[in-house]
């Protein structure tokens, strides 16, 4: 075997040997969401959505939420231009139109800032409007935050892929958390041993106003990790765990959708590093794609185990219909399919939503800031 082929072979098979051993770690370690009660003796909860544009996701969503027994639920409508206030106030949550984006703020922070001053609650969560919360998700959050003892507690939904175009790259969420990172290693206490997952992230509110809130992130388009990262740095506990049965999500509906919401994030992701964002991209096509295109050493074996490993992200992630479980058949295309995020990722602005932010190392531009603190009659006022 050439010298160029023996590096290949033995970085494909350690690539690939590295991940398997953290799926198994995950298999094994990471925390599953089941359903329970309500707690008698739980503390006071409120549920935060920030919304932009959420119209046709509300309807799916909002009511599995208001359904929860939460002591408040509140949608901050955030500059929307559609009917998402409307829906939302017909379907009877708490609506409170949000205040125009400041200088030095990126949307969800800010929305998620506003949020955090409205809400009475001794216990936040924060969660996105295409997030489905079935029943007994809320004392399966409750029950899990109170067993980790974290003062974060962030969920991983499980993901309904309903669609060819969905199921493109959307699963690659599941696969970078559950193949990458061990979860042992968030309890080290180190802030970069540290993931989450901005989905759902429930608080408690003495941590988030020790730590300093969103205010701390108001630029980040990685604001959920990043926050995690400085409330862990600040003495703060991180858990996480897998909705499964109890909480859900579709995020995209189609591939063009998901290439659009993956390309603001891939680059913080890979540390602001457009060189290493390169890499990236090449060494995902040399191990999952080149092997089918290319007789290389080890090409079968390969093979095979790069369609196992997308097989075992959905099995451990609670992803098990017959659908999820061909989903790895696409593993050979998807560093294809994945490279105009990269393409996108690696620009110098990236567009979501309407608003324009710039693609690189986060800069703390200081903001018009609220202080976080229970809601009261004294408290700041937004218009709702």
């Amino acid at each position: 075997m050439k010298p160029a082929a023996r590096a290949y072979h033995t970085f494909a098979f350690a690539w690939l040997a590295g991940k398997a051993a953290v799926l198994l770690i995950n298999a094994v370690h990471f925390p599953r969401l089941r359903p329970q009660p309500l707690p008698a003796d739980r503390p006071r909860v409120s549920i935060l959505i920030p919304a932009r544009d959420e119209a046709a996701n509300l309807p799916h969503t909002l009511p599995g939420v208001l359904a929860q027994g939460a002591n408040e639920v509140i949608v901050l409508d955030d500059g929307s231009r559609d009917n998402t206030a409307q829906i939302a106030c017909q379907l009877g949550a708490r609506v409170v139109r949000g205040q125009p984006l400041p200088p030095g703020w990126f949307g969800k922070p800010w929305a998620c800032q506003q949020l955090s001053v409205l809400a009475s609650g001794d216990l936040l969560i924060f969660t996105d409007a295409d997030v489905a919360w079935h029943a007994g998700a809320l004392g399966a959050v409750l029950h899990e935050l109170e067993a980790s003892g974290a003062d974060l507690l962030s969920v991983q939904p499980r993901q309904s892929n309903r669609t060819i175009g969905e199921r493109l790259l959307t699963p690659l969420v599941d696969a970078a958390v559950l193949s990458y990172f061990p979860y042992p290693v968030i309890t080290l206490p180190q802030a970069a041993a540290t993931i989450a997952n901005g989905q759902v992230m429930a608080f408690r509110r003495g941590a988030l106003e020790r730590a300093g809130g969103y205010a701390l992130v108001r630029r980040d388009l990685l604001e959920d990790t990043q926050l995690a990262r400085r409330l862990k740095a600040r003495g703060g506990r991180v858990a996480s765990a897998l909705g499964r049965d109890a909480i859900g999500v579709r995020m995209y509906r189609s591939y063009p959708d998901s290439v659009r919401g993956f390309s603001k994030n891939v680059l913080p992701i890979h540390l602001h590093s457009r060189p290493l964002l390169l890499l990236s991209a090449a060494a995902h096509l040399a191990v999952y794609t080149l092997p089918w295109l290319v007789n290389v050493p080890g090409a079968r074996a390969l093979r095979v185990l790069g369609l196992l490993e997308r097989t075992a992200v959905a099995v451990i992630a609670g992803r098990r219909t017959p659908a999820d479980l061909l989903e790895g058949l696409l593993g050979p295309a998807t560093p294809l399919l994945a490279l105009p995020v990269y393409l996108r990722a690696a620009r110098r602005r990236v567009v979501w939503k309407g608003r324009e932010y710039p693609q690189g190392e986060a800069k703390d531009e200081r903001g018009p800031a609220l202080s976080i603190r229970r809601a009261s009659a004294s408290g700041p006022k937004l218009k709702e």
